[in-house]
């Protein structure tokens, strides 16, 4: 559940991040002004509070189910919502803060051969971002598969729920949470490590 939390959530806040990114650099004053008021708002509320709006004010006042009838299952859509609505945020400040490496001269150049701010951004400027902030967001990976415990504060049984219910039936809270510590050291430490290398491989050479 964990593993499935991470993986989904990456994804997303990737896309939304990289849109919001988009915003941010945006010539259009209400596309930026939205990018920078949802980043400044959002980062600074606690990821807690925002799974339980996810799940308390969407589905139980709103009535949001994300499509699913069972529980359990909108429990964890709910989870990879707010996850992704957090994420993101810090997403999008990686990406803005590769978007500033790339010489301006290349984005005028391209301005000069006729490309739109949309071509120039998806074709010259992103592609170099991303390979310049692969470190950052391998930390904003790490540092994501480790919010997920915070699903369970909506009941999602993911390695935290899993870990409480195992302390209450077994009593063994010393032995259970290294087991548990150790699993999260097996998911973030490869991770550290393969973004590292892939950061080194794809540098961009100025």
């Amino acid at each position: 559940m964990t593993v499935k939390l991470t993986a989904l959530s990456a994804v997303g806040s990737l896309v939304w991040g990289t849109l919001l990114a988009a915003m941010r650099v945006s010539p259009v004053p209400l596309m930026r002004g939205f990018g920078t008021a949802y980043v400044n708002i959002v980062r600074n509320i606690p990821l807690t509070v925002i799974i339980l709006f996810c799940s308390a004010g969407l589905a139980d006042v709103f009535g949001v189910t994300m499509g699913a009838e069972d529980f359990k299952v909108q429990g964890f859509r709910l989870a990879v919502l707010g996850l992704v609505a957090y994420t993101a945020a810090f997403v999008c400040e990686a990406l803005r803060s590769g978007m500033n490496t790339v010489p301006l001269g290349q984005a005028e150049a391209a301005r000069a051969i006729g490309l739109s701010f949309t071509q120039t951004l998806w074709l010259v400027v992103l592609p170099q971002a991303f390979r310049s902030v692969i470190g950052p967001l391998a930390n904003v990976l790490i540092a994501l598969t480790k919010n997920t415990t915070v699903a369970a504060a909506i009941g999602v049984a993911e390695a935290a729920y899993l870990m409480k219910t195992m302390i209450e039936n077994e009593a063994q809270t010393l032995l259970i949470g290294a087991v548990f510590a150790f699993g999260f050291v097996v998911l973030t430490l490869p991770t550290g490590l393969f973004m590292g290398w892939l950061s080194k491989r794809l540098a961009v050479k100025r």
